[in-house]
């Protein structure tokens, strides 16, 4: 009688967590801001991935899923996953091209995983593979490597795309895109304010923008409404957003042009013309 071959398995039993897990700026602001659901979230995540491999893809039921598991409001859950993609805890690119969950990080760590195994037998993977050629162990065989010109050693590098995400990046839009959960309308509103910001407040740093694109996520749930307030931060020059419910400022009984804080007279801005700028650039 002949034996069947053992399948292959291609996820893990376990995964090594860092004993300094907790010490990681980014885990300690995911614990500030969403408190024991935040890191809850994050593991299940992580298991999810591991349990498959190296990454998850996910579909339109994974969210009512994974807050019916975790006992999570779902807008909740919603925010906190913005919040991981914001972060580079997962690489946004594939989560907005093909809702995959994956990172550069969780990749390294799986090749350690699976070291011993993939010496004898090697694990090949594909186009959702992060990590450069000199980064990849030997004993994993990427597809994307095979006749690379060493331009093309990444998913997240120069490979060709019709996402959304690669055609604001052609149009050379900041390239903090790649560390949002925005959707590209809302990225591109986003850019337009980035540009009058600029311009009046200075050029600000990639802290600052990380710090922008949080508080814009945080201030609604409803994309169409922060679209709404980029564009309303953008027309008052304003250095930051704020909620929609607030007064406009300038406004009240007094006659001419409204002003801003500083006393200047506010410049009228012709929305689609900044925008067709900005992707002139």
């Amino acid at each position: 009688m002949t034996a069947l071959a053992r399948p292959k398995k291609s996820g893990l039993s376990y995964f090594p967590l860092d004993v300094d897990f907790f010490e990681d700026p980014k885990i300690k602001i995911l614990r500030a801001r969403y408190g024991r659901d935040g890191i809850m979230f994050y593991i299940y995540l992580l298991c999810e991935i591991y349990k498959q491999g190296y990454y998850v893809q996910v579909d339109d039921d994974f969210e009512y899923i994974i807050s019916d598991d975790l006992k999570m409001d779902q807008n909740k859950a919603k925010q906190v996953l913005n919040f991981l993609l914001s972060r580079s805890l997962f690489d946004n690119t594939l989560f907005q091209s093909d809702k995959v969950l994956t990172s550069a990080g969780i990749q390294r760590r799986f090749q350690l995983a699976v070291k011993e195994r993939a010496r004898k037998n090697p694990i090949e993977v594909g186009r959702f593979w992060l990590l450069k050629k000199e980064d990849t162990e030997p004993f994993i065989k990427c597809t994307l490597f095979e006749g690379s010109s060493g331009k093309t050693d990444s998913f997240s590098g120069n490979n060709g795309g019709n996402s959304p995400e690669e055609s604001l990046k052609k149009s050379k839009v900041n390239k903090s895109i790649y560390n949002t959960g925005f959707s590209p309308e809302l990225e591109r509103a986003f850019q337009t304010y980035l540009l009058v910001r600029n311009n009046y407040h200075g050029e600000a740093m990639e802290e600052e923008i990380q710090m922008l694109r949080e508080e814009l996520l945080t201030i609604s749930d409803n994309d169409n409404e922060r679209i709404s307030i980029a564009k309303k931060a953008a027309v008052g020059r304003w250095k930051s957003f704020y909620k929609t419910d607030r007064k406009r400022e300038g406004s009240g009984s007094g006659k001419g042009k409204p002003k801003d804080n500083n006393n200047f007279e506010r410049r009228k801005y012709d929305m689609d013309a900044l925008e067709r700028q900005l992707l002139r650039k």
